[in-house]
């Protein structure tokens, strides 16, 4: 497993694609595994709006956001986020990141993945 020190992942929602929410979630949960078992993975993820449920207690998703973190992502969930949906105190993957470290990072990585 290598950690592609140029892309960042930067998810929007805890969802892939509009619709039914299990569907969604299934896509997602889809999605980063791939995205675990292609070898290359990104420096950072960063969860903006409902993807801080990602990093929170509860997510069926959670053992795959600290799969990513333990083969060496940082895992980065907005702090704004975190506190509109009541989860700051129930981040169980990464840590809390303000607009400021997200908008350095939209800068200075190459590529960048926006789901």
């Amino acid at each position: 497993m290598s950690v592609n020190k140029e892309l960042l992942l930067v998810l929007k929602s805890s969802v892939l694609a509009d619709g039914e929410m299990d569907l969604g979630e299934t896509m997602m949960e889809k999605f980063l595994q791939m995205l675990l078992e292609s070898g290359e993975i990104p420096a950072r993820i960063i969860c903006m709006g409902t993807a801080v449920f990602l990093t929170t207690t509860g997510s069926r998703l959670n053992n795959v956001m600290e799969k990513f973190q333990a083969e060496g992502s940082e895992v980065l969930s907005c702090c704004t986020c975190l506190e509109y949906y009541g989860r700051m105190e129930k981040l169980v993957v990464g840590t809390p990141t303000n607009m400021k470290d997200t908008v350095n990072g939209l800068l200075s990585f190459k590529k960048i993945i926006n789901l």
